[in-house]
């Protein structure tokens, strides 16, 4: 989307990547992935802006959701190699005959 569009009232929307460097949602250092009392995976995000912070925002995730999301992220990083100090999940695998699988 590298052009601007117009939005309701006749007003000029910004570009995905000008509000990509406005806005940031990231982990949060220190709080890793959790499972809450319900059985949903919680992964507490920071939401700043201009580099303030401005909330934490928990990502609840069902186990069917959050194996959907396994499933789309390793099918779009499924070409590229893995870093060392990447999850197990992601190394691959070595099968008899020389076949390698992810």
């Amino acid at each position: 989307m590298a052009d601007l569009r117009m939005r309701a009232g006749g007003r000029m929307s910004r570009t995905l990547s000008e509000v990509s460097k406005e806005w940031h949602i990231g982990p949060v250092p220190g709080l890793g992935l959790r499972r809450d009392t319900d059985g949903h995976l919680v992964l507490p995000l920071a939401v700043a802006r201009y580099g303030k912070h401005l909330a934490l925002a928990p990502l609840a995730l069902t186990v069917v959701e959050a194996e959907q999301l396994h499933a789309a992220l390793c099918y779009a990083l499924g070409g590229e190699p893995a870093p060392e100090d990447a999850p197990e999940c992601r190394k691959p695998v070595r099968y008899a005959g020389g076949r390698q699988r992810y």
